[in-house]
């Protein structure tokens, strides 16, 4: 592993326009579970399926179950941003990294202070009503008993793309520069399994694609640098 971190080191420290692409293993060491892991959410035992419980259609028919689920399992105000969150921010402040693609919806990677992040799958940290469209910041107000509604009565949902939903094409379109531009492309903490948004890793035309996963992935072989260690063992070795 020595070598490969410094190999990490001087790649990232030439690069002036690399991209992270993480998903759900990112924010582990955060204490946010991840979904297909042996301790994932999906993996666990409920009346209705976490896939079922998270599409737009059991939303619109049962959001009090909806946000039941979502408060109990989702809801992560208290999360605070780990190593491999506060390394990126700093890689981005010194001009190394364009950005981040992340699958998460819990904003860890804006609050370790990273500016340039495409939320393919939206946020828990912006809200709307389904009636009039009027927008709400922050999840403060879903604290509540029940399902949130807004001053005119109608259900307030969260920004994040659910099962039966198309990502949104300007986050996409956005991704998609950024990765097709990069100099560098460093996948972390995603198992590579959930489309479109693993397809988007063909768009990247460099020669440094950098994988980071503790469990195998269909993209192991094409990797020009292999970890297969935690994130924070890695990115904890990375000075900047």
């Amino acid at each position: 592993m020595e070598e490969n971190i410094k190999l990490l080191q001087r790649w990232l420290e030439e690069s002036r326009s690399a991209v992270f692409f993480g998903g759900a293993g990112v924010s582990t060491e955060s204490g946010i579970p991840d979904f297909r892991s042996q301790d994932g959410l999906y993996n666990q035992h409920y009346d209705v399926p976490p896939e079922e419980i998270l599409s737009c259609d059991f939303f619109r028919r049962d959001p009090d179950t909806f946000y039941r689920f979502y408060r109990e399992k989702l809801m992560v105000d208290d999360a605070k941003p780990n190593v491999t969150h506060e390394k990126l921010a700093a890689l981005e402040k010194a001009g190394h990294l364009a950005g981040i693609v992340t699958q998460n919806i819990d904003g860890l990677h804006q609050k370790a202070g990273s500016r340039q992040v495409w939320e393919l799958h939206g946020s828990l940290f912006r809200n709307h009503c389904v009636s009039c469209g009027k927008r709400f910041s922050g999840i403060g107000h879903m604290n509540c008993a029940g399902t949130p509604r807004c001053g005119c009565g109608g259900v307030i949902r969260p920004d994040i793309v659910m099962y039966g939903e198309m990502l949104e094409d300007d986050v996409v379109q956005g991704a998609v520069d950024a990765i097709r531009n990069a100099d560098m492309l460093i996948v972390g903490g995603t198992s590579l399994v959930v489309y479109p948004a693993a397809g988007l890793l063909r768009y990247y035309r460099g020669k440094r694609l950098v994988l980071i996963n503790k469990s195998p992935t269909s993209y192991d072989s094409a990797a020009d640098l292999l970890f297969t260690e935690k994130l924070g063992d890695v990115f904890s070795k990375i000075n900047i």
